[in-house]
């Protein structure tokens, strides 16, 4: 039924409940493909004004902390795709810098993805109305959305 599952982590402890619960989801699908992605939201110019990147002035400095970033996303995707490892199960891992929920969205419609898994952190108070990434995946997905329990 899901042959094409993508699940999201910020290697929160929630994040990480999520990606097991979608490798658990996958591996009981035979043939199944798992993609873990992880999102890193672009710098501001307004941080970028207030940081010491400023000061600098180095374009430099902002490729740097950019590096930085895909190191540490690609570490997250690391320990995540540990995490997800089950015997027959495919798993590709995918870095982006962009919206979380919007890069969800897009990297599901590109790879034709079948179901989103996310976690239900965010879900609470008023984040479930301005825009928690589950809500948001939730209408706008191309896909089946999976809100996972992970508190």
């Amino acid at each position: 039924m899901f042959k094409t599952i993508l699940v999201g982590t910020d290697g929160s402890e929630g994040a990480t409940r999520a990606v097991q619960i979608a490798a658990d989801l996958a591996a009981s699908q035979d043939g199944a493909t798992l993609h873990i992605v992880s999102v890193q939201k672009p710098m501001s110019a307004s941080a970028i004004a207030s940081s010491e990147m400023a000061v600098a002035g180095s374009a430099g400095a902002a490729m740097e902390w950019e590096e930085e970033a895909k190191q540490a996303l690609d570490g997250t995707l690391e320990q995540s795709g540990r995490d997800a490892a089950r015997e027959g199960l495919t798993v590709e891992t995918h870095a982006r810098f962009g919206s979380p929920a919007e890069v969800l969205c897009e990297l599901a419609a590109h790879l034709q993805a079948d179901l989103i898994v996310v976690g239900n952190r965010g879900m609470q108070g008023g984040r479930r109305f301005l825009g928690s990434v589950p809500n948001t995946v939730s209408h706008h997905s191309p896909c089946s959305v999976l809100i996972a329990d992970t508190q």
